[in-house]
C-alpha cells in the first residue's frame, strides 16, 4: 500500500489520481497507523513551509514519517515535501524542518528578468541516476510551482539540477528517499513514470 501524509496542505487528490493512471492505489490519510502501516510513503505539499511543519506536528504525524523513512520504506517527498526534509526554511522567518538532510530552503534570488514564482515547465539535468528517473531523458521537461529552494550541505545528495538563472537542486536522493521540487503529477508522461517507477520499487 501506498500512502499520501495527508497534514491538510496539497494537492492531495491529483497525487492520487497519478498514482492511479499508472495502476497503482495509494490512500491519503491523517492516521498515524496507517502510514505506519503502508509499504511506501508520499509527502506532497503546496503552501508555507511554517504551517506544513505545524499542522505536522498537530496531527502527530513527523514520527510515523520519520520512522517510515528510518525503517528503510520508500518515500516520496515532491514540491513542499522536499523541502520540508532539511534542517530550516527562511521562509518569512526562520523554521526548523524534519532535519533529516542537512541544508536550508532559501527564497529565489536572480536577476531581474526571472520572475519568482518559478512556474512552468523547465529541464531536469541528471546528476546522479536515482532509481526513480528510470527511463527518464535527460533534458526531460517537468513542470514547477515554486519560490524557495533547496541548499543541501552534501552534493551527493543532488539527483537533478535545474537552469533557472542558477542551476537549482531540484531532486535529492539518498538509499529509500526521494524527493522532487518539481510536481511529477501535473509533468504529464515523464512524471507519471516517476510515479510508476516509485511504486513500483521493492
Amino acid at each position: 500500500m501506498i500512502a499520501i501524509v495527508d497534514y491538510g496542505m496539497g494537492n492531495l487528490r491529483s497525487v492520487q489520481k497519478g498514482f492511479e493512471k499508472v495502476g497503482h492505489q495509494a490512500v491519503v490519510s491523517a492516521d498515524p497507523d496507517v502510514l505506519r502501516k503502508a509499504q511506501k510513503l508520499v509527502l506532497p505539499g503546496v503552501g508555507a513551509f511554517e504551517d506544513a511543519m505545524a499542522e505536522l506536528n498537530r496531527r502527530g504525524l513527523v514520527r510515523p514519517v520519520l520512522e517510515a523513512i528510518g525503517s528503510g520504506k520508500p518515500f516520496l517527498g515532491i514540491c513542499l515535501g522536499l523541502q520540508l526534509l532539511f534542517d530550516r526554511s527562511y521562509e518569512h522567518g526562520i523554521h526548523p524542518g524534519l532535519g533529516l538532510f542537512r541544508g536550508e530552503v532559501v527564497r529565489f534570488d536572480l536577476p531581474s528578468q526571472y520572475s519568482v514564482p518559478h512556474m512552468g515547465w523547465n529541464q531536469l539535468l541528471i546528476r546522479r541516476p536515482a532509481p526513480i528517473l528510470t527511463g527518464i531523458s535527460n533534458g526531460a521537461y517537468v513542470y514547477f510551482v515554486h519560490s524557495y529552494h533547496v541548499l543541501p550541505d552534501d552534493d551527493q545528495l543532488v539527483a537533478t539540477v535545474t537552469d533557472y538563472g542558477i542551476h537549482f537542486c531540484s531532486s535529492v536522493w539518498r538509499e529509500n528517499v526521494f524527493a522532487v521540487q518539481f510536481h511529477p503529477e501535473k509533468s504529464q508522461s515523464d512524471g507519471l513514470r516517476m510515479l510508476k517507477n516509485f511504486a513500483e520499487l521493492p
